[in-house]
């Protein structure tokens, strides 16, 4: 089954991503990967490190002349400012007179991730708690994309809103659709938000640039929804085979997210079960569906036929430029934390990257049900399985 490891540090040389359990025989180019490098690097409110690096996938192994062999996919990113910081992130000397990172950010893993591994200089644990890290993490979510076009399956990550302000689009509509009104509201704004409401995209910019000249940070609510999956992906037979479960866990891993919601998520508390639950129907033509999608394409921890909505709410980045009170570890007298280039408004880029992370989740979730070998062995079995559908449809 697909499974993946990240190694490398913020401003280390690269990042090293290892993708286990590919597939043979998936067709794959350079433009795969790096298109989704480009676009990780873009939108409004990120740092000054985008205009710097141009991110790269470096094919190691398990592809060869543009189709997975079935072996681990490896791959390496470089740093392209590593000559920088060369200094500082030296394997083996430290250099006379380096000042140590003692003064721990709140909301950042430093003063946890120092307790944790006894450091005290924090620079051990912010260049690999970074969100730099998430360059490696896409290029596998890149390769899982492609792994589910070749059964017509599409996932978007957007944004849902920044700031509080929400993004005022059909609950409904599909995925093309949204993907549409993003577009044309990042023409509408001439900036990369993916925010899919060009009535309400200027009040995001206004809220982001206000955030700039205060030195402050901003966070928000990203979405991600696909086209129509097949049901029955997932298990409700163990807690650690429902997709939902592990959809959950892999978004909550992704640094800075807070909370995870599917479907109408929270709603169901305040409502009722006859208000809330997506009644069933059935026509000679549809089969079995629902008119609505409060649970988001998910129940009892699989897909039942519908698209799947899952919501994640970011929160504002760590690193303020104005500063928050903390402590300096080596004295233990108050202070404010340290500003080192950051974003001021992640949210677009983590939706991309959102976007990713489902796609593993759900190539997982096809390899488990329709194999993991070959391509065309897991496409026969899934035409099989759509042919069993059609049948118990009626």
């Amino acid at each position: 089954m697909l499974r993946f490891l990240t190694a490398g540090e913020s401003h280390g040389k690269g990042l090293v991503v290892i993708i286990d359990g590919v597939p043979s025989n998936i067709p794959l180019k350079q433009e795969d990967f790096d298109s989704y490098l480009a676009e990780r690097q873009k939108g409004y409110g990120r740092g000054g490190r985008q205009k710097i690096e141009t991110d790269r996938a470096e094919i190691i192994s398990g592809i060869r002349f543009g189709k997975t062999t079935g072996a681990p996919v490896s791959v390496f990113i470089k740093n392209r400012d590593f000559e920088n910081w060369a200094a500082k992130m030296d394997a083996w000397q430290r250099p006379a007179g380096l000042e140590e990172l003692n003064i721990p950010r709140p909301g950042h893993a430093d003063l946890s991730g120092g307790i944790r591994y006894n450091h005290k200089d924090f620079r051990n644990v912010l260049e690999r708690a970074s969100a730099r890290e998430t360059a490696a993490r896409i290029t596998a979510g890149a390769l899982a994309v492609k792994f589910l076009k070749m059964f017509d399956v599409e996932v978007f990550g957007f944004v849902d809103a920044i700031a509080g302000v929400a993004a005022q689009y059909s609950k409904d509509a599909p995925v093309k659709e949204i993907k549409k009104l993003a577009a044309q509201a990042d023409a509408a704004s001439q900036a990369c938000l993916r925010f899919p409401d060009k009535n309400s995209v200027s009040n995001v910019k206004a809220a982001i640039d206000m955030a700039v000249k205060e030195g402050d940070t901003l966070g928000g609510v990203l979405k991600i929804i696909t086209s129509e999956l097949p049901p029955g992906l997932g298990d409700y037979t163990q807690w650690d085979k429902k997709l939902d479960a592990r959809l959950a866990m892999a978004l909550m891993s992704l640094q800075a997210v807070k909370g995870v919601e599917i479907g109408a998520g929270f709603a169901y508390a305040s409502a009722t079960g006859s208000a809330m639950h997506d009644e069933i129907f059935h026509s000679a033509k549809a089969g079995y569906y629902r008119k609505t999608n409060n649970s988001g394409g998910i129940e009892g921890g699989m897909t039942n036929g519908n698209q799947l909505e899952i919501k994640a709410a970011l929160k504002p980045i760590s690193t303020v430029l104005k500063g928050l009170k903390s402590v300096n570890v080596k004295n233990k007298k108050a202070v404010k934390t340290v500003y080192e280039r950051s974003d001021v408004c992640a949210v677009p880029a983590a939706s991309l990257i959102a976007e990713t992370i489902v796609a593993f989740e759900l190539a997982k979730a096809f390899q488990e049900k329709f194999g993991s070998g070959d391509m065309d062995y897991i496409l026969s079995n899934y035409e099989n399985y759509r042919k069993y559908l059609k049948k118990y449809r009626g």
